[in-house]
């Protein structure tokens, strides 16, 4: 099996210290590759490397930062089908998954590439006599991204397109479970022209990330994964100084009104419940069936669910790959255990799935609950896997006050026909992202991604215009030019300019 390397400085490096993990294919079980585990002292070796990149990078205009990066984006349209084959191989979600993760990806590049506009501050003319005022948006310094193994492309392009476009030198942190996308996209960031230390990469677990969270030249972090160690990354980076978006867990509400589209609701839970195993931060895990449309809802699940083919990702015709592990898969038939002896009705059992020619993948299949209550572990814990379960409501104001109480507030949605249903739901709920017929309401990347509550510690979202402030400060600067005739003695009263 090959060994893979860290990126640091443009040039693949040893890591100096001899831990390596293996790098799974879930669909087989099968380990197809090593990785290094970087230390502490690979992590310095890298933010050295981004430090002393910076101040060069600074100072390169943002028109050509920009052209830069939209080389990147033409080689990124270039090589989707190696990034989607990469992230299907390591993490086991489909080709056509795949695919699509990494082209949303792309979009956010697509953003940023308009930086020499998004850049632009505000200008204010005679704010008093003959004094100008006008802002400033200038990098941070040497920012860091820490990612999880369920997006290997499309969730660092969150990050560091906007981070680079900005002025600000990059160090990230894959998880070590889907090293292969972050790397290839190293080279491809080379290949594009981007100077030598601007964007490097170690892949690492606990010591590469505390490296990170209190490193002195690290000023900026951003984290996505499970909501107990966005609170750590949070916690602790803040501690040392640092700018922090943390964004971590979910259970994601689809409301189904009574006068939803049968056929077009149940299709889209389908795909939001599913698709990628459940492993996404904005799958929906809880449909909450209002009024008398449960049981024919229900019903309608379970028809589509047994239909969908289970296997290797790479293969055609198949609707939902393995999970990414092992102890993961038993993680999630666990709570499926849970969910039956609390007394939820197992509406499809997704356990002891086996997928002939490929017994030691990691399965599980498609998993359906109904009348599950609030009090029940399988509401409480985000599952992060192919579970979905069904709460019933009475009315519209049930259901809103069922979401709003749930800690996480990542996404949600409603399946209606009624616009005013639609427009009361907007407003009244407490939850960052939303949907209207939309099963999964990740916003495009001119728009911010982010979630309330226990989904997010930190004040800014992803991409979009709070992607750009998170990865800038502001400076105000006001002028005056006065004529000689016009110059006063100072004095030590506050200044005022009106």
């Amino acid at each position: 099996m090959d060994t893979l390397s860290l990126w640091i400085n443009g040039k693949h490096t040893a890591s100096l210290g001899g831990r390596t993990a293996e790098v799974n294919n879930p669909a087989t079980g099968k380990a197809i590759r090593h990785v290094p585990l970087a230390t502490s002292a690979d992590v310095n070796v890298a933010v050295e490397a981004a430090k002393a990149a910076f101040p060069g990078w600074r100072d390169t205009t943002p028109l050509r930062r920009s052209r830069i990066l939209n080389k990147f984006r033409e080689l990124l349209e270039l090589h989707r089908p190696e990034l989607a084959q990469l992230a299907s191989e390591e993490h086991g979600k489909t080709l056509e998954d795949a695919t699509g993760s990494v082209q949303r990806g792309i979009e956010v590049v697509e953003f940023a590439v308009g930086a020499p506009h998004l850049l632009k501050g505000e200008h204010a003319e005679n704010v008093g006599r003959g004094v100008d005022c006008h802002s400033m948006l200038q990098p941070v310094g040497v920012c860091a991204g820490i990612t999880p193994f369920n997006f290997p492309a499309m969730v660092p392009m969150w990050m560091f397109p906007i981070a680079i476009a900005c002025g600000n030198t990059f160090v990230l942190k894959p998880s070590e479970k889907v090293p292969s996308c972050s790397l290839r996209m190293a080279e491809l960031l080379k290949e594009a022209g981007l100077p030598d230390g601007v964007f490097n990469v170690v892949p690492g677990d606990k010591e590469a990330v505390d490296a990170l969270l209190i490193h002195p030249d690290v000023r900026a972090i951003s984290f996505v994964g499970s909501t107990p160690v966005a609170k750590y990354i949070y916690e602790t980076a803040a501690h040392h100084g640092k700018r922090v978006q943390a964004l971590g867990g979910a259970k994601n509400h689809a409301v189904v009104m009574p006068d939803a589209s049968l056929d077009f609701t149940a299709d889209a839970i389908m795909g939001a419940a599913y698709g990628s195993a459940g492993e996404r931060c904005m799958a929906i895990s809880t449909v909450v069936a209002v009024g008398d449309i449960a049981d024919t809802l229900v019903a309608r699940l379970k028809e589509k669910a047994d239909k969908l083919v289970v296997g290797p990702g790479d293969q055609k015709g198949v609707d939902m790959g393995p999970v990414i592990s092992s102890q993961h898969r038993d993680r999630i038939v666990g709570f499926i255990d849970s969910g039956v002896a609390e007394g939820a009705k197992l509406v499809k059992d997704g356990r002891g799935i086996v997928v002939p020619g490929y017994e030691d993948g990691y399965f599980v299949g498609p998993t359906l609950f109904d009348h599950v209550s609030t009090e029940m572990t399988i509401y409480r814990e985000e599952i992060f896997g192919p579970v979905l379960i069904v709460l019933r409501a009475e009315s519209m104001n049930d259901a809103i006050s069922l979401i709003n109480s749930n800690p996480y507030a990542n996404g949600t949605a409603i399946f209606t026909s009624s616009g005013a249903a639609a427009r009361r739901f907007q407003n009244e709920i407490e939850v960052g992202m939303v949907g209207i017929n939309v099963p999964i309401p990740v916003p495009m990347a001119f728009f911010s991604f982010g979630g309330w509550k226990a989904s997010l510690f930190g004040d800014l979202h992803m991409h979009g215009m709070e992607g750009v402030y998170f990865y800038t400060r502001t400076k105000a600067v006001t002028t005056r030019w006065p004529e000689q005739s016009d110059r006063k003695t100072s004095t030590l009263a506050m200044p005022t300019l009106g």
